[in-house]
């Protein structure tokens, strides 16, 4: 069992995807090829931007521990919470102005991943069996917003988000999902918000080419499960080596990982944390290619399920 520590940083941490190329590669022109993070970047902004937001999310942490009981209460549709999705599209082409079939094929994705109906599921091996987990959630495209742009990339300081700055700005954000698809630079695939941040820049940022499964997908990141990724995190998952040597994840039946893993690890892939021997690399919230993360366990589901309950910090998608 892990040692659940509530920290300043660990409640703080905001995450940007990315790959991690030279800083003279071309990031229009060249597809990531290994996932990566830009953490302190997007941290640094943010508490810029919001001194409240430490406290804002040590209540959270404090509430989810309390909560974490794996139900969902409030507004549900067939026994699961449903949330609605705006995608934003923000294009400079024509290939980045994805196609409807190409966000509805990562709405997919995003319900099978999140139910137990990916067809890679039954791969977990044996030993995480008893801990992978359905979580419940379902999502339905509610609309797409188009808007061409000449910005060639948008970064990471949520400009994409904000029409003032030629962005799009989120459609209520505190009963949808909001998703904004657009060339971000630097080789970065996506970033999240955490619950706790403000509303006017809640939601979710994804390269067109780490999308989805078709169109400008890009392999090794064409199974649309970057959005699995950060969608875990604005529900409040960390990454699964807690972003430090054998760090915590606030997660009692994840192993505690050395650090993030790449491509696609063999199984198994050891540890050399005290006590956890064999990592989850198929975790959704690794580092590891599409193809090689299928699972969720059961304790990030409880823990999703806290923010969605009443008085969590997402309970109004479930009123």
């Amino acid at each position: 069992m892990k040692k659940v520590i509530i920290t300043t940083f660990a409640a703080l941490m905001l995450f940007a995807c990315q790959n991690e190329q030279s800083e003279s590669t071309n990031s229009e022109s060249m597809a990531a090829s290994r996932r990566g993070c830009a953490t302190q970047e997007v941290l640094e902004a943010q508490l810029k931007a919001d001194p409240m937001l430490a406290i804002k999310m040590n209540e959270i942490e404090a509430f989810t521990a309390k909560h974490s009981v794996g139900n969902f209460t409030g507004r549900l549709v067939n026994g699961k919470i449903e949330i609605p999705v705006v995608v934003n599209v923000l294009y400079r082409t024509s290939a980045q102005n994805i196609s409807d079939a190409q966000i509805q094929s990562q709405i997919d994705v995003l319900n099978k991943d999140f139910n137990a109906l990916n067809s890679d599921y039954n791969n977990v091996p044996a030993l995480f069996s008893g801990v992978k987990a359905n979580v419940g959630i379902t999502f339905v495209l509610d609309q797409i917003i188009r808007k061409s742009t000449t910005k060639s990339s948008w970064g990471t300081n949520d400009a994409m988000k904000k029409t003032a700055q030629g962005g799009i700005a989120p459609t209520s954000p505190t009963t949808k999902l909001n998703i904004w698809t657009c060339t971000i630079g630097g080789g970065i695939l996506g970033y999240a918000q955490f619950p706790g941040g403000a509303s006017s820049t809640d939601g979710v940022v994804i390269d067109p080419r780490y999308f989805g499964l078709s169109g400008t997908a890009n392999a090794p990141f064409n199974l649309g499960r970057t959005a699995t990724h950060e969608v875990g995190h604005w529900m409040n998952l960390r990454h699964i080596w807690g972003d430090a040597t054998c760090g915590s994840d606030l997660v009692a039946d994840t192993p505690t990982h050395n650090e993030e893993n790449y491509g696609v690890p063999a199984y198994p892939h050891y540890s050399t944390c005290s006590g956890t021997p064999v990592e989850m690399t198929m975790n959704y919230m690794d580092y590891v290619d599409d193809k090689a993360m299928y699972m969720f366990s059961t304790g990030q589901k409880n823990r999703i399920a806290a923010i969605f309950t009443s008085g969590g910090a997402r309970a109004s998608f479930a009123q």
